[in-house]
């Protein structure tokens, strides 16, 4: 969906769905990059909970979205999107996934921690917006 298109309606749609996800990883502590190494280490399973959770939304919305609804709410249609895994996605989960487990710390819910005040959080950022950058500027060489 671009800005272009992007009608009061839709904005204010997409602003509440935007505010209840932040909310929710807020509320489940999801933010905190302390309880999401204590969940990589296996020592509190809180946070499967969420993920579980997440994953059944997930597999509901895809699957039965498209039978009920027939096109989306705010307009266009459902896409088909088919994965293709090569060595470069299984390179960036790598890191993505060494990153994660390094710092505790998930672009979404890094940037839903800036709102509780978590300012430590803009290092993880940056360096997350420095290895989008090197990934930019690699694909196109």
């Amino acid at each position: 969906m671009s800005a272009v298109n992007l009608t009061p309606g839709k904005f204010l749609a997409v602003l509440a769905a935007g505010a209840l996800f932040g909310f929710g990883l807020a509320l489940s502590t999801m933010v905190q990059p302390e309880v999401v190494l204590s969940f990589l280490r296996f020592e509190d399973f809180g946070l499967m909970l969420v993920m579980g959770g997440a994953v059944l939304v997930t597999l509901l919305a895809y699957k039965l979205a498209p039978r009920v609804l027939g096109r989306p709410l705010l307009g266009g249609y459902f896409h088909q999107h088919v994965s293709h895994w090569n060595r470069d996605t299984l390179t960036g989960a790598a890191l993505f996934g060494v990153g994660w487990g390094l710092c505790g710390v998930c672009p979404g819910p890094a940037i839903a921690g800036l709102g509780t005040g978590n300012w430590s959080l803009l290092w993880a950022l940056a360096g997350i917006a420095l290895g989008a950058l090197a990934q930019g500027l690699r694909a196109k060489v």
